[in-house]
């Protein structure tokens, strides 16, 4: 049907790959893309044989238009699939702009400086896109992405308004190191060091880090800690689904990793401020990334699953009522089936997802949108099809 850009081969890259070349009919041609071209050519060495999808491979700096477009311009994708870092997503945007090509990412723009969490750089490209004729899928990974075709789902199927949301993370693997983060370390470490919010009547209630703690019981994990953390969908599922009066995201935590964090944190490990060692400007975060290990060396090692979905209490037909969506996804078993953790799993293929239903029609159209802006229902299909299945609960026990 279409050629896709993949930009990126890390572990999330790796898990979409292998999706885009298991989902042949739709991604005829890919071509991965990526600073480190051995990276990307050890991935396609692994596929060429297993699939019908044609893989292409090449060097590029995400951080410069003109490569960007150029390489957009020789391949002639049909979308652009951005699976880089978020500190990329905005050049990776101009030059989607610049050739006229559709845009999917997994991840709000971050500036390099601080931790910001929102949308409002992506979300000033709107006009632009929809005076290209173009679309720009913004966050079709787990969290944000499937956790907004969720509320989207339960909003067109199951409320008329839908008060109050709780998004649960839940990750029960264990990869035996001390510490170790399942996903990109920097953003990671700046993700959970951050002050928390939540959205409550209109406007944001911040938080101190891992000041807001509880306990809960997920199925196929069993009885964790988690801790409300500010996470971009807040934002959007705020603005896009009707009626809200409280979003909240709670992910869970084990007491090892918070005591290295703590750790690492009072001695300055965490900060993102450039600091001068031996003539040299170095950050303190991207120096502890280097010497972490890689999450995509994970996977050997991880056993258990992870447990995320939401909570919804609302109002149907003058009753209020609850509904509890979720996935339940074994490291294993995805190691076995793509070399990858279920954290890379389960952002890679909502990644391919929405680069599918963009590229064959179903959801595109011009301008810069939001996963909850578009009719659920593909989605939650091609989830239950692609890997992710998903469980229904009527009674659920709420979060106090």
């Amino acid at each position: 049907m279409g050629k896709c850009l993949i930009i990126g081969c890390g572990g999330v890259a790796s898990v979409a790959v292998h999706k885009c070349c298991q989902n042949s009919e739709v991604f005829t041609e890919i071509m991965i893309a990526s600073r480190t071209k051995s990276k990307c050519d050890a991935l396609k060495d692994k596929l060429q044989g297993t699939t019908k999808t044609k893989i292409h491979t090449a060097q590029v700096d995400a951080d410069k238009v003109d490569e960007l477009v150029a390489l957009i311009e020789k391949f002639q994708p049909d979308v652009v699939l951005n699976l880089a870092l978020p500190y990329q997503d905005l050049t990776i945007m101009d030059a989607c702009l610049i050739t006229k090509t559709h845009y999917i990412d997994t991840a709000n723009y971050e500036p390099l400086d601080t931790a910001k969490f929102e949308y409002k750089w992506q979300w000033a490209y709107r006009d632009k896109f929809r005076e290209a004729g173009i679309c720009a899928l913004l966050g079709s990974g787990f969290d944000p992405g499937v956790t907004g075709v969720f509320s989207a789902y339960a909003q067109k199927h199951y409320f008329d308004e839908i008060h109050y949301i709780d998004i649960l993370d839940c990750n029960g693997g264990d990869h035996g190191y001390p510490f170790a983060t399942n996903f990109n370390p920097e953003i990671n470490i700046r993700e959970v060091s951050a002050n928390g919010s939540y959205w409550e009547n209109g406007k944001w209630i911040e938080t101190k880090p891992m000041e807001i703690k509880r306990e809960y019981d997920f199925d196929g994990v069993g009885k964790k800690d988690m801790y409300l953390l500010h996470h971009e969908e807040l934002e959007s599922l705020g603005k896009n689904i009707k009626g809200i009066k409280r979003i909240r995201f709670f992910m869970t935590f084990g007491q090892s990793y918070l005591t290295h964090l703590k750790c690492l944190e009072n001695v300055g490990m965490t900060s993102i401020e450039p600091i001068e060692y031996e003539g040299h400007q170095i950050v303190p975060l991207q120096f502890l990334k280097a010497v972490l290990p890689d999450p995509a060396s994970l996977g050997p090692r991880t056993k258990g699953k992870t447990n995320i979905g939401c909570i919804f209490q609302g109002v149907k037909d003058g009753k209020e009522r609850t509904y509890y969506v979720y996935n339940v996804c074994d490291h294993q078993e995805c190691y076995k089936e793509v070399g990858s953790q279920a954290v890379s799993y389960t952002t890679g293929v909502p990644a391919m997802i929405g680069a599918m239903l963009v590229m064959n029609g179903q959801w595109n159209r011009p301008g810069v949108w939001n996963v909850e802006e578009f009719d659920p229902d593909p989605f939650m299909e091609a989830l239950n099809r692609w890997g992710l299945p998903w469980k229904e609960n009527f009674h659920p026990v709420l979060v106090d």
